[in-house]
């Protein structure tokens, strides 16, 4: 878990929670979107710390049964949610991607924390229907829970060689401020501009 705190202790917590998309995954972590985004924040007069709390591999599973012990010890202003892919590519039912998505909204909501969901997309390798299924959970839960989302966090990146690591899942160091370019409106929306 890394922790970025030019400004103190005191200041409000953007809380990074997601999988190795957010995690710096096969790159310097200095060069992650979530680093960048304190960068950013920084400069242009924003006091806010941004704690990156994402995990390579991380499920939307084991996002929910540590989401509490997160909100407890972060205590954020603000949770950037992006998690699922590693459900999508397991082919882990929607519906329990969605109940586990739900409880980690909720939880953040409940703490008194702003939420921006990230969806994400997958490969069709299980089919339209699951693929469509899959997708559909992000939209649903912005809806339910009246939360701001983007419909696809990798966006301009996925399709770009240049911009994947030699997987072809993870962006590399040239994607990431991309990625954030791809959420910093609703950040800003979420923070009041």
């Amino acid at each position: 878990m890394l922790g970025f705190a030019a400004n103190g202790s005191e200041s409000p917590a953007v809380l990074v929670f997601g999988d190795s998309l957010s995690a710096g995954y096969g790159i310097d972590v200095d060069q992650s979107w979530a680093t960048l985004l304190q960068a950013r924040l920084e400069g242009q007069g924003y006091e806010h710390r941004v704690i990156n709390a994402s995990i390579s591999g991380e499920t939307t599973e084991g996002g929910a049964a540590r989401i509490e012990r997160a909100l407890g010890n972060f205590n954020p202003a603000l949770i950037i949610l992006e998690l699922g892919g590693n459900d999508g590519l397991r082919g882990f039912p929607a519906s329990r991607m969605k109940g586990n998505l739900d409880k980690i909204i909720s939880a953040s909501k409940t703490s008194g924390a702003a939420v921006l969901l990230l969806g994400i997309r997958i490969p069709s390798n299980y089919g339209r229907r699951y693929t469509d299924a899959f997708e559909n959970v992000y939209r649903e839960l912005a809806s339910e829970h009246e939360v701001p989302w983007i419909r696809f966090f990798m966006d301009n990146v996925v399709l770009n060689e240049e911009l994947m690591q030699d997987d072809g899942i993870h962006p590399n160091a040239a994607a990431q401020p991309i990625l954030l370019d791809n959420v910093w409106p609703i950040i800003l929306e979420s923070l009041g501009n």
